[in-house]
């Protein structure tokens, strides 16, 4: 199964190369295999994100009982923070596409 992270840094990588040069540098990682579903794209995103909130709750909670270095529990509930405003756009994304394809004439 792809990782959502090689598909979104293949996406990065062949916008860059269309760009000519003017975007950002390329984004390291190893090329996604083809094949994957889109279902199952979402289902990786969806257990990505997850797995960063869960990470960030343990931080969090360790950096309570201080046994965490607080520049980690900082770093992890800025990272779940990012995921989730990313989770949120993608969703938003995908309903707005769903009202179009449901507004065009047949």
């Amino acid at each position: 199964m792809t990782s959502p992270l090689q598909n979104i840094t293949s996406a990065i990588n062949a916008y860059n190369d269309a760009a000519g040069g003017r975007a950002p540098s390329k984004v390291d990682a190893s090329p996604a295999p083809s094949g994957g579903s889109f279902a199952d794209l979402v289902k990786g995103a969806i257990e990505e994100a997850k797995t960063i909130g869960q990470r960030s709750e343990q931080l969090s909670i360790a950096g309570i009982t201080e046994r965490a270095d607080i520049a980690q529990v900082v770093t992890a509930v800025a990272e779940a923070e990012v995921t989730l405003q990313t989770v949120v756009t993608i969703r938003d994304k995908v309903l707005d596409a769903y009202k179009d394809i449901i507004r065009m004439p047949i």
